[in-house]
């Protein structure tokens, strides 16, 4: 389907403005009340910060909710590819979610709405010189895996959709792992927003085999699996549970807004999650997309923005963004891409920060 092409206009636009570069070294969270773009609690922040932090809106369309999920950077054509949230296309008036793929080098930035085949797209990771799509799905159609080119037209290929003869629910994020195996989250989500029917399988982490293409649950007993990631050695995947966020539009803060950490153990051969522990919670919101520079440090797209602790579950700083971020990438030479619906940011970090995707 085609999008309106009143839509693109405000979509390509130049930098609307830039936020302050100033440090705030809080001692308890009562001081991220004090405006500024960044908020140190431990001293390790600084070495991610760098000597000249910055964060700016590169993007902005108040019409469309453009940037809202995968936040997937490819470095050899410096584009970004993002997910929208659900919205209602004004052409055919029917719920749909769009990929927009962003040219990050372009004074200004430009984006393109994508005429993709892939149904209801969500989370992504780089893979093969192109980008693993995760999708939700539709009434009528499964959420799977998507394997899409980065090149132009960008065609995208169906990879799996089930378990054994069993939809999945509505994938939401994925991560390729050193052996080339895709680990993947599928909560109830689009069931719960009635753009998918009643689940067929609970809500599970699972791990995809594209050689012998065999469909393992790896993890289950997380309400809403939500973010995962792995540790630079991969001995440790984090996956964070979002039952806050029930998915009707409702919250219950007492359910789980968490980041757990497992070990990645091997057993009789193959890959097993043990040790189950909690590593983190955000104190703003749901820890939504996770991910890991090659330090260790772990990112989270949270209610206030951008968190980050060490691997040893320590909170080291925020990028603080109004309204928060479900999702966002690595960039080249310290940068950060961070989705704010109808806002992209790119924060500038220490340059010797990089993705650890990059190599799949």
């Amino acid at each position: 389907m085609k999008i309106s092409e009143t839509l693109l206009p405000s979509l390509r636009q130049k930098v609307k403005r830039t936020m302050t570069t100033s440090l705030t070294h809080a001692a308890s969270p009562a001081s991220t009340s004090i405006p500024s773009a960044f908020t140190v609690y431990d001293n390790g922040f600084y070495n991610i910060l760098g000597s000249a932090p910055k964060l700016e809106v590169i993007l902005e369309n108040n019409d469309l909710p453009f940037a809202h999920e995968a936040s997937v950077y490819v470095p050899t054509t410096d584009e970004l590819f993002v997910s929208s949230n659900m919205f209602t296309d004004p052409v055919t008036n029917e719920t749909t979610i769009k990929i927009s793929k962003v040219n990050v080098t372009a004074n200004p930035v430009t984006a393109e709405i994508l005429n993709s085949t892939i149904p209801m797209p969500n989370g992504g990771v780089n893979h093969d010189g192109g980008i693993l799509w995760t999708n939700q799905g539709t009434m009528n159609t499964t959420g799977g895996l998507w394997q899409m080119s980065a090149q132009s037209p960008n065609k995208a290929e169906f990879i799996v959709g089930g378990f054994y003869g069993r939809q999945f629910n509505s994938l939401n994020d994925v991560v390729v792992a050193g052996d080339g195996s895709f680990w993947f989250t599928d909560p109830i989500y689009g069931w719960l927003q009635g753009i998918r029917p009643k689940p067929k399988l609970p809500a599970q982490v699972y791990r995809y085999d594209p050689v012998t293409k065999a469909v393992r649950v790896i993890a289950d007993g997380l309400a809403r699996p939500n973010g995962i990631s792995f540790s630079p050695d991969e001995k440790t995947v984090y996956i964070s549970d979002t039952a806050e966020t029930i998915g009707d539009g409702t919250t219950d803060v007492l359910k789980p807004a968490t980041i757990y950490a497992f070990d990645v153990s091997t057993i009789n051969g193959q890959p097993f999650l043990t040790n189950r522990r909690v590593f983190a919670m955000p104190s703003d919101g749901i820890p939504d997309g996770l991910k890991v520079d090659q330090y260790g440090n772990v990112y989270a797209g949270c209610g206030d923005g951008v968190n980050v602790w060490s691997s040893g579950g320590v909170l080291l700083g925020k990028i603080l963004v109004n309204g928060g971020s479900s999702n966002f990438s690595f960039g080249k030479k310290g940068q950060l891409y961070i989705l704010n619906e109808h806002k992209l940011y790119r924060a500038q970090l220490n340059s010797t920060l990089r993705s650890t995707l990059w190599n799949n």
